[in-house]
């Protein structure tokens, strides 16, 4: 199984001649390194409703009829959408053709933003997610706050790979980021969300000297962990 990151929130994992992508925001991602018309994901799964979460999802989506799993609210506004869709919500989990996901709490906003109408669309909770996949288990915190809670996902599920945000300004910083990564115990942790925009500019290396366990990878977009 090949997991790639791919800059501010974006996860590409490989397995079994299936893709999946998590939170695709492409168009518009100075950070990124991929191109909508290079990508055809068989499954997207998204943390959250914001812009820069949900991203590309409907023109990916559309290219092979991909199943996009989200919560409740988010995988019913897609669906009107012409989407192919599967609601999960917090707490709850489904085996699917790739491996098994898991839907988390995570303390943040999700909502779509139109400025025109200056209306907010408002998309369900956030959430984080965890996938069970080959016998590995991968952890995406969304963008999140921290929570205490975050020792129980760690002592009930096993991680070997954790992306956790570290931009503060919206979501931690590399303090409570590293906090985090000592509840969680992922065998190795990765820092995405910052960076992209001016308030979320943060040095990396600064998370992963914080990280007690030695566990931190800085991952450019486009790098690859093999699990």
């Amino acid at each position: 199984m090949k997991v790639s990151y791919h800059g501010h929130s974006v996860v590409k994992i490989e397995t079994n001649g299936k893709t999946i992508l998590i939170d695709p925001f492409i168009t518009g991602n100075g950070q990124t390194d991929l191109r909508v018309e290079n990508e055809s994901p068989d499954f997207i799964v998204l943390t959250h409703g914001h812009d820069d979460h949900i991203g590309d999802t409907i023109e990916l989506a559309k290219k092979k009829n991909a199943l996009v799993i989200a919560n409740n609210e988010i995988a019913h506004y897609l669906s009107w959408q012409g989407l192919n869709t599967h609601p999960l919500h917090i707490g709850g989990s489904r085996e699917f053709e790739f491996g098994k996901v898991k839907l988390t709490q995570a303390f943040h906003g999700s909502a779509l933003m139109n400025p025109e109408k200056q209306e907010i669309i408002y998309l369900g909770m956030p959430t984080g997610v965890l996938l069970f996949i080959e016998g590995k288990t991968i952890y995406h915190a969304g963008d999140t706050g921290l929570f205490s809670d975050m020792k129980l996902i760690g002592e009930r599920h096993p991680i070997d790979l954790a992306f956790l945000p570290i931009g503060d300004n919206f979501t931690m910083g590399p303090e409570d980021a590293a906090v985090a990564a000592e509840f969680l115990k992922a065998k190795t942790v990765v820092p995405i969300h910052y960076n992209t925009f001016p308030p979320i500019k943060q040095d990396p290396q600064t998370f992963i000297n914080l990280l007690k366990e030695n566990n931190g990878k800085i991952m450019n977009a486009g790098d690859v962990i093999e699990l």
